[in-house]
Formats: structure tokens, C-alpha cells, sequence
């Protein structure tokens, strides 16, 4: 893969640290648990969207783009990063947010990364749930350009072949530390959602020929669809690098079982992640995405799917400025207050 073949702008904190997860492994007693900190990436409190924009908004300048457009949930950590990107670029950023939970909680509909969207100077508007949403901002850009603007439309995400580019990217980056560090890994676990990310992994790591397993963490759609998803865009995104065939069917796997209720609604195991990393190992995980792909892992660890003496890495996407979002859902107001003793 000769990935410098493709329009990048480099804003990105890379690479980013490949950590040990002792206290974690510990607690769990399970297999040697490692981390790849892509919420440390840089922009806006970081996230792995970043990686995905670097080659997005390249490609956005050099077709001429005066106005970026992209689409996400109401706590869209892609379109916080989008918004970021576009202000360190000096150009426009305009997003549809889709109601995806009907949730009426002011902090989840005004604060978090739609705080931050705003904070950055995008301009929002909102849609229900169920649409297709990158129709609904084709048919807006069409608006934009018919009044004089130069639009370039990033789907959910940012997943679609030229965002992918990032994770393939990142695939040879987390490769090369563990070499570096002598460690053999066994698995890399991720949350998988709009696909891109999975994808861009499994064509990086097929093409280097890492024989590493990738199990991505689904947090909205049905096993069947999301793998689907994803083979189709690692296809497409193996065509664009040069490297086609390198993914087969079955290199794509998505375990779906810790979704719960739907995107974006937390779970009980959502949570107990969120605070076994915030207390274990001092780390932000979100409700919507690392924290479901976290809740994945203990579960999977805990019924000995991973193996003592194996070493897993857990490929942290980001996403803690959601958590401002959800802070009813962790109920701390409501517990009785602890006491230090005297």
C-alpha cells in the first residue's frame, strides 16, 4: 500500500500511543489487554474520525470545496470533528443531525458534541428518524449549489472509500509499534458502526498480511447488515489502494449482541465499561460507540472467548465529549453520597 499517492492533510496526532491495559487485565483475569489511543488523535478532544478526515478534506480542497456538509446522529462525534476540521481549514461546515433516540433530555439535544458543533462554527439542522440521510443532505447540497456554493458531502462517518484510507493507514501504524515493542497480538477489537473504520483495518492489516483477527463491536445494525456493510466498502476500499481481493467474506466479523435497545441508547453494560475504564485505568470511553465495543470485550473475556496468555488490542475510537450528553444516564445525583472516613 502506498498510501501517499493520496491527497492527506496532516492534523492528526499520530501515531497515537499503544498502551497496556494492566489494572483492566488484571480485574478481568483474562487475556494481556492493550490500547490503541485514536481518542488521542488531537482535533477537538480527538476521536477516530480525525484519521478518515485527513484524506476527506484533502479531497475537498482540491475540488475547490468552499462548504463542507456531513450527517450523523444528534451526538455525532464525526460531525464534531468535521466542524473542527473545517474551522482549521477556514472553510464552511453545515450538518444534519437525525433524531435517532427521541430523546427530549436538553443535555443530549444542546450540549456535548453539539455544543462543540456550534462551538466551532457549523451550523446545524435537525431531521427525524428513519430517513436516508445522505439523501436528505444531497438534496440540500444541491440547494447550496444551485445559490453558488462549492459543496463537498462526507457521509456518515466519513466511511466511504477515501475515508477508509485512514484505517487502512492505521492498520500499518499499530502493526509497526507492536513490532517495535515485540508484541504479538492476537485480536484487535473495535466498535464498528458506519463501517469505515473496520474497513480501512481489514484491508490494511489483509495487505500487509498481519494475520491478525479483527472482531468489530457493532453499536446499531444487524450482524447479517453489518457485515455486509463492511465487506462491500473493504472491497471498494482495497480497489482504490491497488490491492483488490486482499479481503475475503470472511475476514469481516461484527458481533452485534451488545447493541441493546438500538444506536445511541446506553446499556447497562455500556455503562459498567464506561466506568470500569474511568476507574481502572483512568480512561473516557462514550455511550454511543467505545463504550458499547468495551462492553463487547469484558463480556467476551468473561466467557473465556479470549484466552489467558493472549494479547488483545482494543482500539479506542474516541467519542468522551459525548458523555457531557448522557450525564442523567449515569444517575450520579441521584446515589447517596460517599463519606471519606474520618
Amino acid at each position: 500500500m502506498h498510501l501517499a499517492r493520496f491527497p492527506r492533510i496532516r492534523v492528526g496526532h499520530l501515531p497515537t500511543p499503544l498502551e497496556p491495559l494492566e489494572r483492566l487485565s488484571r480485574e478481568l483475569n483474562g487475556p494481556e489487554i492493550w490500547i490503541k489511543r485514536d481518542d488521542c488523535t488531537g482535533l477537538s478532544t480527538g476521536g477516530n474520525k480525525t484519521r478518515k478526515l485527513e484524506f476527506l478534506m484533502a479531497e475537498a480542497l482540491a475540488q475547490g470545496a468552499d462548504l463542507v456538509m456531513t450527517q450523523g446522529a444528534t451526538q455525532s462525534n464525526h460531525a464534531r470533528q468535521t466542524a473542527a476540521f473545517a474551522a482549521k481549514l477556514g472553510m464552511d461546515c453545515h450538518i444534519l443531525l437525525e433524531d435517532r433516540t427521541g430523546s427530549n433530555d436538553p443535555n443530549y439535544n444542546h450540549n456535548g458534541n453539539v455544543f462543540l458543533d456550534h462551538l466551532h462554527g457549523a451550523t446545524t439542522e435537525k431531521r427525524g428518524s428513519g430517513l436516508d440521510m445522505n439523501a436528505e443532505m444531497e438534496l440540500l447540497a444541491d440547494k447550496f449549489r444551485s445559490s453558488g456554493r462549492k459543496v463537498y458531502t462526507i457521509p456518515g462517518g466519513g466511511s466511504n472509500p477515501t475515508g477508509a484510507l485512514g484505517y487502512a493507514n492505521c492498520a500499518l501504524e499499530l502493526v509497526s509499534q507492536a513490532n517495535d515493542l515485540g508484541l504479538t497480538i492476537d485480536h484487535i477489537v473495535h466498535a464498528t458502526g458506519s463501517a469505515g473504520t473496520q474497513a480501512g483495518l481489514i484491508v490494511g492489516l489483509k495487505a500487509i498480511s498481519a494475520n491478525i483477527p479483527l472482531l468489530g463491536i457493532g453499536v446499531r445494525a444487524p450482524k447479517q447488515k453489518q457485515e455486509e456493510n463492511v465487506y462491500i466498502l473493504a472491497v471498494a476500499t482495497a480497489e482504490k489502494l491497488g490491492c483488490p481481493g486482499v479481503v475475503q467474506r470472511e475476514d469481516i466479523v461484527a458481533n452485534t449482541d451488545y447493541v441493546g435497545d438500538g444506536y445511541g441508547i446506553p446499556t447497562p453494560a455500556g455503562i459498567e465499561a464506561i466506568e470500569m475504564f474511568a476507574r481502572l485505568e483512568g480512561l473516557l470511553l462514550d455511550p454511543v460507540y467505545s463504550g458499547k465495543g468495551a462492553a463487547g470485550l469484558i463480556d467476551l473475556v468473561r466467557k473465556g472467548h479470549f484466552k489467558k496468555g493472549e494479547r488483545v488490542v482494543f482500539v479506542h475510537t474516541g467519542g468522551s465529549a459525548a458523555l457531557f450528553g448522557y450525564t442523567n444516564t449515569f444517575g450520579y445525583d441521584r446515589r447517596p453520597a460517599s463519606v471519606a472516613a474520618e
